[in-house]
């Protein structure tokens, strides 16, 4: 049996851990096809195109393919907290400026750039301009991939970037860069990624399913527990970047679990109703036609992780 798992190059998320570590795919009876995506709404995309059984994806997009018919649904948590706002130093942030809005205001008559339009970073940074009065002084310019993000600040074409953790450590190291906000603050139990699976695959193949739940939960373990071997597995796989550089990811937004909490659903929902407003769905959705808690339940029966954070080592 083949296993078609869709995910993005975002490399905390549990899909970068099991391709590297094979013996925590051990318990799946079916052989994985890895598919790489850009941004969410490509995921998305093939989705409706059943081009894969699975994937990683941001909530915002899963919401916005499943208004339009996509037949897919969330089965599981990953991370939350995982947008991060950004910039050069030549720009304050937090504690120095305690609101966001003050933080947002020095961006009048400039560009802040972030990934995929209706992805989780574009829906929360669109939202806080929004809600700073800010909607015609600062532009947003979507790029197709996380990696172009970066290039643009470099190059001095946007100012400010919302995106991943990594994009973050990244504008560190190559342009000293810092974080104006915490993630924590930004969007609390915001759902940074999810695991979504196609209705019918799910129908007909629970048992696989729980399977690869139950290796997706045991790699969030990994990543908790172990962050410096973590890294370090990863890093080896990736081949290009400094397994110090991956662990310094994990502790910029450190809450992973694969859990469905109450929270991680409410704030889900509260993506519903700003999608609506935004004119990105024509209609708003019920919590049943986004999430199918029946397997994670079972799979993770213990309370939530996220908020116990990453072991210090």
């Amino acid at each position: 049996m083949l296993l078609r798992i869709g995910h993005l190059s975002t490399f905390y998320h549990t899909a970068m851990l099991l391709m590297a570590d094979k013996t925590l795919c051990t318990g799946i009876d079916a052989e994985i096809s890895w598919e790489l995506f850009g941004t969410g709404p490509a995921v998305i995309n093939a989705f409706e195109k059943k081009e894969i059984d699975l994937a990683y994806v941001g909530l915002p997009p899963a919401i916005i393919g499943i208004e339009r018919g996509v037949p897919a649904i969330c089965i599981a948590g990953g991370h939350i907290e995982g947008t991060v706002i950004c910039a050069r130093q030549l720009y304050r942030g937090y504690p120095e400026v305690d609101r966001l809005e003050d933080i947002l205001r020095q961006f009048a008559g400039k560009t802040v750039g972030v990934p995929g339009t209706g992805s989780i970073h574009d829906v929360i940074l669109r939202q806080s301009i929004r809600q700073s009065g800010l909607e015609r002084t600062v532009r947003v310019r979507n790029l197709a991939w996380a990696d172009m993000v970066l290039e643009a600040i470099i190059r001095d074409e946007i100012a400010a970037a919302f995106g991943t953790p990594a994009l973050a450590v990244s504008l560190k190291h190559y342009a000293g860069g810092i974080i104006l906000y915490p993630p924590s603050l930004l969007w609390p139990n915001n759902p940074s990624y999810g695991i979504l699976v196609d209705k019918t695959f799910l129908h007909d193949n629970r048992r696989l399913v729980e399977q690869f739940l139950l290796s997706h939960e045991a790699a969030t373990a990994y990543i908790r527990n172990m962050p410096d071997k973590a890294a370090e597995t990863i890093a080896a796989h990736i081949g290009f970047i400094e397994a110090s550089f991956v662990r310094e990811t994990f502790a910029v937004s450190p809450k992973y679990c694969s859990l469905l909490t109450d929270e991680y659903i409410a704030s889900t929902m509260d993506f519903v109703k700003i999608l609506h407003s935004l004119g990105y769905i024509r209609r708003p959705i019920g919590i049943d036609d986004i999430f199918d808690r029946s397997l994670i339940s079972g799979v993770h029966p213990e309370p939530e992780h996220y908020g116990s954070g990453i072991a210090a080592t």
